[in-house]
């Protein structure tokens, strides 16, 4: 559906995208994450051909994406990062206004728009203006208007920016749903716990280069995060922390406050060995808890913990 190769974007002395490549499969919810500043937006918008790039390809549909070529961008959506409707007109309005720029039958639009409102949950506000919404029903407004002309490739930048629990869990069902009808989608986000509930591939980008691809279980197994073991226990001396740290597949582990901390390797017996090594040794033992590592734990280590702009 996509593919994109060694694409290279300046803005003046800011290397923006740097030899980038990606490809995304026909009916994929594809996941493009990273920093702020990382380029996703940039590639984003070379990729719809809004941006001009100083070295590289992009095909969309296995042809060259141009400025011109319209057949192509009748078949796209875009959902913004930023709220991008009409103030002065209603909900109804905007979407049949967004829907109009692909779908010239007005009696084919009153479908679609129905459709659309439906989605998106907005029945009851089509007369509504947006000044008078909540942000949860602006972002899925947002999503309407993108999507209303039915398009088999769609674009969602941070769709679930500063919503509530209820909007961002109907808006994830419904990309689910767009999913299902057989559209592609390309998602960017800062919630690591969305791409992992719906994407089925996930690129991270850092510094305008592609520094991992694959699925959430193929990401997780190319950094030793470990699965993170944490036991209620009280009296560990500072000798036992040691026997426990230099246990074979055990990455590291603290004590404090009685609890204890071990980050063990994926699928080791490290962490019924630690739990065995506590009963020998007399500690009472309280709850436990044991947590895969996460797609969180991936990003941080790949990209780093200090501060971004």
């Amino acid at each position: 559906m996509i593919t994109v190769k060694n694409l290279v974007k300046r803005y003046g002395e800011v290397l923006a995208l740097d030899d980038f490549s990606l490809e995304v499969r026909d009916k994929e919810i594809f996941g493009l994450l990273g920093p702020n500043g990382s380029g996703k937006t940039t590639a984003i918008n070379c990729m719809l051909a809004l941006l001009k790039y100083d070295k590289g390809e992009v095909e969309l549909f296995g042809r060259p994406m141009k400025p011109s070529s319209y057949d192509s961008k009748r078949k796209i959506g875009v959902v913004p990062q930023e709220v991008a409707v009409f103030s002065e007109l209603t909900v109804q309005e905007n979407i049949d206004y967004f829907c109009a720029l692909y779908v010239k039958d007005k009696e084919k639009r009153r479908g679609l728009v129905e459709e659309a409102l439906s989605f998106a949950g907005l029945e009851d506000y089509r007369k509504f203006l947006p000044g008078k919404l909540s942000g949860g029903l602006l972002r899925r407004l947002n999503i309407a208007c993108g999507i209303a002309h039915k398009p088999s490739l769609i674009f969602m930048d941070e769709p679930t920016a500063a919503v509530d629990p209820q909007s961002r869990n109907r808006i994830l069902e419904g990309i689910r749903q767009l999913a299902q009808e057989g559209a592609t989608i390309v998602y960017t986000t800062h919630y690591m716990e969305e791409a992992e509930q719906i994407c089925t591939r996930i690129m991270i980008m850092d510094r305008g280069k592609a520094v991992a691809c694959g699925t959430k279980e193929e990401l997780k197994a190319m950094i030793r995060a470990g699965e993170r073991l944490t036991v209620e226990a009280a009296g560990i001396s500072h000798q036992l922390l040691m026997r426990i740290q230099e246990a074979e597949e055990v990455l590291d582990a603290a004590y404090e406050n009685s609890l204890l901390k071990a980050r063990c390797a994926v699928g080791s017996r490290a962490f019924m060995e630690i739990l065995d090594l506590l009963r020998r040794e007399g500690i009472s033992v309280g709850r436990v808890f044991l947590e895969p590592p996460t797609l969180n734990d991936v990003f941080l280590e790949i990209t780093g913990k200090e501060l971004r702009d």
